[in-house]
């Protein structure tokens, strides 16, 4: 095993043996092989789970195939986001005092894969609203304990992983599993996968299942004991920087940007819906096929233009969403069936803009704020976003008490000012 842990490794960083750590301890140095194999591993099995389970697409398409009421297909992308999200703020100093996180990440993945399996046992005993409510209760857990992992992963990466091999596991993991989860799109969407909510119901214990095994190669790490100590939460520094608020118009409109362009977040699953009797597996396999795609194809484009100008980014993205969003619309309200078959497409287009804004967005906040503002800035934007994630809850409401069309439509311009208001953010990448 460590034999070719160690050949994985030389595959594809590159590196030899007489590799040298600079920035992790010595003594992992020689710990790299089998450590770098135990992150590839972990990680492409988490992400090929969150394809299986991606709340946008999957189970959206679930929920209304089971019968449960519109507004709770609507809540799934806030609680998703938001969970995840906001704990962080309150859970980021404890798990700082702990000399190990690796525990953390791996219970982490545990719980998040027992949700998931919580989530296909509904869907095979529950129908209705009771399918629906089992679903976003399981979902709510899974973001709990995706923030913990969030937390968590950072720092056991810099501790275990030197600099010169991060990108590679995290990029390489993310092909594997855009690769895997491509594969499961086309099978849908060509008819090789039948009776549909037993195929989801499966896929969704597949992922579960891979969450579980992610944990227990996650726990094979080897790793040191960090500092504890420096472990402020990030909500109490968001509380004491308000003012910047009232000081920089700059980090204001970028908050209200990024506000604006949680459309891009927010719209699939209303897309989704738009499917005539949520459009069987076929529709399904399209629509996962699209998410995959555009993620595998666009987001290297964006971060290497997010380098030379994310303020365009974030505009060009928050632009494409609201064009994206507009024919889907125009599409459903005057293109009938016709209109329907390219639901697929706005859709991917929707998705390559959404990695625009992810990317454009994280590029900014970083580059804005110099080293001694630069967490102030960042647990500030978190706190508030998140918040306003929760609020994003209501879109569903209002789908019930309206039509999907009306958000749908809410949302195109929401992307539309959101892109405006990047443009009136500063060339951060321009300035020394």
């Amino acid at each position: 095993m460590a034999g070719l842990s160690d050949e994985l490794y030389g595959v594809l960083t590159g590196d030899d043996e007489g590799r040298v750590c600079r920035d992790i301890p010595e003594s992992a140095c020689h710990e790299q092989p089998g450590n770098f194999a135990a992150h590839l591993v972990s990680l492409s099995l988490t992400k090929m789970g969150d394809g299986l389970a991606d709340p946008k697409v999957v189970l959206t398409w679930l929920l209304t195939a089971l019968g449960a009421p519109a507004y709770m297909a609507g809540l799934l992308v806030p609680i998703r986001e938001a969970g995840a999200l906001l704990p962080q703020l309150f859970i980021a100093g404890n798990i700082r005092a702990l000399p190990r996180r690796k525990y953390v990440w791996a219970a982490g993945s545990f719980l998040q894969g027992l949700a998931v399996l919580g989530m296909a046992a509904a869907a095979l005993m529950l129908e209705g609203a009771a399918a629906g409510g089992a679903v976003l209760a399981a979902l709510a857990v899974f973001a709990l304990a995706r923030s913990a992992c969030s937390v968590a992963y950072k720092d056991v990466l810099g501790k275990t992983v030197t600099k010169s091999a991060r990108g590679t596991v995290t990029g390489t993991a993310n092909s594997l599993a855009s690769g895997f989860v491509l594969l499961f799109g086309l099978a849908l969407a060509l008819g090789f996968l039948e009776r549909s909510i037993a195929v989801v119901t499966g896929a969704l214990f597949l992922a579960g299942i891979f969450w579980v095994l992610a944990a227990t190669v996650f726990l094979r790490l080897e790793e040191e004991a960090g500092a504890t100590e420096g472990g402020d939460n990030a909500w109490a520094l968001a509380v004491s920087q308000i003012s910047l608020l009232r000081k920089d118009p700059q980090l204001r409109r970028f908050i209200a940007a990024r506000a604006l362009l949680m459309a891009s977040a927010l719209s699939p699953p209303f897309l989704l819906m738009l499917a005539p009797n949520g459009g069987g597996l076929a529709a399904l396999g399209s629509f996962v096929s699209a998410s995959a795609l555009a993620g595998f194809l666009s987001a290297y484009v964006w971060g290497r233009l997010s380098d030379r100008s994310s303020r365009k980014v974030l505009a060009l993205a928050g632009f494409v969403t609201a064009l994206a969003l507009g024919l889907a619309l125009a599409g459903d309200l005057l293109g009938g069936e016709n209109g329907a078959l390219l639901l697929p497409v706005w859709f991917f287009v929707l998705m390559i803009a959404h990695q625009g804004v992810r990317l454009g967005r994280s590029t900014h906040i970083v580059d804005m704020a110099d080293e001694e503002m630069r967490a102030s800035y960042t647990a500030l934007s978190n706190t508030i976003i998140g918040f306003l994630l929760m609020l994003g809850g209501a879109f569903g409401g209002l789908a019930a008490l309206t039509s999907v069309e009306t958000v749908i439509g809410l949302m195109a311009f929401m992307a539309l000012c959101g892109g405006l208001a990047a443009l009136g953010l500063r060339e951060v990448q321009a300035e020394a």
